[in-house]
C-alpha cells in the first residue's frame, strides 16, 4: 500500500504495506493527532516538497503555525527536510512514506483520546476535500464534471461480508493507482488527480424505522 492517502485505518491486520508506508504505533499516533498535521502530511504526499510558507498558504494558516506542526512531524519520523531544496532562507519539507495505516484495536484502547483525535481530525480532511471539490464544480471541465459523484447506500451486512466489501474495493482501486507525485509521468493524456473517499460506518446504535427507506 504506497499511496498518497492521509490514512488508513482498519481493525485488520495490516497488509504488506510496503517501504513507503507506516504502521501508527502509540509515538505515532500521538503525533499525528492533530488536523493541521494530517493535512501536511496528506499535501506533502500528493503533491510532494514544499516549504511551510506554501503549505500554510494552501491550509490557510500562518507560516509559524506550519512550521511548528512540521518539526513536530520531523521530531516524530513522517515528514525531512529536503536538503537539496532547501537553502539559508527557506526550508523544504517532503514526506517520509505515502501511507498511513492505523490498526485500531488494542493501540485504540490504550491511546483512546489520541486515537479518537487522529480519526476525527482524518474525516475533518476528507469532508473539506469533498467541499473543496464541490466549490469548484461549476468551473470544472464539463467532462470532470460529469464524473463527479457523492452517493451513500444502507447494506444489511455481517462483520465478515463487510470486511470482504473492503477488500474487493480496495482490490479495484488498485488497478487504477497511479499514487505517487513522481508517477505522475507515466500516467496517460489527460489524466488528473481523483480522490477515492471510502467509508465503511457500522449503524450500530441506529434504531430500525418503521417505514420504507427513502432514496
Amino acid at each position: 500500500m504506497t499511496d498518497s492517502r492521509e490514512s488508513g485505518s482498519s481493525g485488520k491486520q495490516a497488509p504488506d504495506v510496503g517501504p513507503r508506508a507506516v504502521v501508527l504505533d502509540a509515538k505515532g499516533l500521538r503525533a499525528m493527532a492533530h488536523p493541521v498535521r494530517v493535512q501536511l502530511v496528506g499535501l506533502l504526499r500528493r503533491h510532494g516538497p514544499s516549504t511551510a510558507t506554501r503549505l500554510a498558504e494552501r491550509l490557510g494558516v500562518n507560516s509559524g503555525t506550519a512550521s511548528y506542526h512540521l518539526r513536530q512531524l520531523g521530531a516524530a519520523g513522517f515528514v525531512e527536510e529536503d536538503a537539496e531544496r532547501g537553502n539559508a532562507r527557506e526550508r523544504w519539507w517532503r514526506s517520509v512514506h505515502q501511507a498511513t495505516w492505523f490498526e485500531e484495536g488494542d493501540l485504540a484502547e490504550q491511546e483512546p483520546e489520541a486515537a479518537l483525535t487522529y480519526m476525527q481530525s482524518v474525516a475533518t480532511t476528507y469532508a473539506q476535500r469533498a467541499q473543496r471539490a464541490i466549490n469548484e464544480l461549476a468551473t470544472m471541465p464539463r467532462s470532470w464534471r460529469d464524473t463527479f459523484d457523492m452517493s451513500d447506500w444502507t447494506l444489511q451486512l455481517t462483520a465478515e461480508e463487510a470486511t470482504s466489501l473492503d477488500e474487493e474495493l480496495r482490490a479495484v482501486i488498485n488497478r487504477y493507482r497511479r499514487a505517487v507525485p513522481e508517477g505522475a509521468a507515466g500516467a496517460p493524456e489527460g489524466a488528473e488527480r481523483v480522490s477515492v473517499i471510502v467509508h465503511i460506518l457500522p449503524d450500530l446504535g441506529e434504531t430500525e424505522e418503521s417505514g420504507p427507506e427513502s432514496s
